[in-house]
């Protein structure tokens, strides 16, 4: 318990320090909202990275589709870092800089106002946003909550309110520039986390090949193969085509969010694009590929903390369990990650006021 305590106040030292460092940008709202348009391409990729692979990536998806798809769901990372980062630089990158630079906009609302001269568009792209973020925001805070539930032993009530409280606190303090910077430093640690908490849990399970064996001798329950054993650690896994739906899902999806597309809004120049689009490919292929590889292994952790009363997995409980037996600096490590990954996707969930 001590060493996690003490890595969550040093995380919390951080964030305050270097919030307090890029107050400097936040004099106006350009600067709040967007770093002053002057953000580098480590720290753009980096922050578009841990947006996208928050707790609902790390706790909710790795959990629930590993579940259902077994080893084959390492895919879904992998088209998460070919279309959800690669392509999405490639095509939007560029066009959105130059668009919402050109048109001064600061957020998607903004920019749908200013694009089409119209205050009502605006109003309604605001409320769209809001409405359309509150379950994934929920989402977010549901397993940031789980994990901290796991680690400290706090109640989930409670986890969400300080969750609210400290997220809001954060962002008022230091805008996007604190955002993107403390992204960058947790981006690392992510990085190497992912990989060590991956070694842990295969260690534990007798080592990689061990744990594939284990792994196929568990019958599929799914209708498209029930009943054969290794369709958890089949190529494509034991359902293809509902794999490739989420791969498309998943990936497609952060197109369109606001907390994705504004990184675009902020980046410095032009050439920082190619960069950016190099790094954050390959960091997509890391943290996603490997969150979705851990949570592939997930039925190996079968056991009656994660149903409920009606007998129902729990797919949010699945990655807490999985990582509840490893040491608690490995734990600290995993809550630290993730709580910076899924704070840094609430700053683009409203619009920004105008200069």
């Amino acid at each position: 318990m001590g060493i996690k305590l003490t890595l969550l106040i040093v995380f919390f030292v951080v964030m305050v320090g270097v919030g307090l460092y890029s107050r400097k940008h936040t004099a106006s709202v350009d600067g709040f909202v967007l770093g002053g348009r002057s953000v580098g391409p480590w720290l753009t990729a980096f922050a578009y990275g841990t947006s996208y692979f928050s707790a609902v990536v790390f706790v909710g998806y790795a959990g629930q589709f590993g579940w259902k798809y077994g080893i084959a769901s390492t895919w879904i990372g992998i088209g998460n870092a070919v279309i959800g980062s690669l392509m999405a630089w490639v095509v939007l990158g560029r066009r959105t800089k130059v668009m919402t630079q050109h048109l001064g906009s600061k957020t998607m609302p903004d920019f749908f106002g200013e694009r089409y001269g119209s205050k009502a568009l605006k109003i309604m792209a605001s409320a769209i946003v809001f409405v359309f973020l509150v379950p994934y925001t929920a989402s977010i805070y549901n397993g940031l909550s789980r994990l901290f539930e796991m680690a400290f032993h706090i109640p989930y009530a409670y986890c969400v309110a300080g969750m609210a409280v400290f997220t809001g606190i954060y962002v008022i303090l230091g805008g996007y520039m604190a955002t993107a910077i403390n992204d960058f430093i947790q981006g690392i640690i992510m990085l190497l986390g992912i990989v060590a908490v991956i070694a842990a849990v295969l260690s534990g399970q007798g080592g990689f090949l061990e744990a594939i064996r284990k792994m196929a001798e568990i019958p599929s329950d799914l209708p498209v193969t029930m009943g054969q054993p290794g369709a958890f650690t089949s190529f494509f896994g034991p359902d293809p085509w509902n794999l490739l739906g989420v791969i498309i899902l998943t990936s497609l999806g952060t197109w369109g969010l606001p907390q994705m597309i504004g990184k675009f809004y902020a980046i410095k120049d032009e050439k920082s694009i190619n960069t950016g689009t190099v790094i954050s490919t390959l960091f997509a292929c890391v943290v996603a590929g490997g969150s979705y590889f851990l949570g592939g292994f997930g039925r190996l952790f079968d056991s009656s903390e994660i149903y409920d009363e009606t007998g129902s997995v729990v797919f949010d409980s699945i990655v807490p369990h999985m990582l509840s037996s490893l040491p608690d600096l490995l734990i600290g490590i995993v809550v630290v990650l993730v709580l910076s990954a899924s704070m840094s996707c609430l700053l683009y969930t409203s619009p920004s006021p105008r200069d």
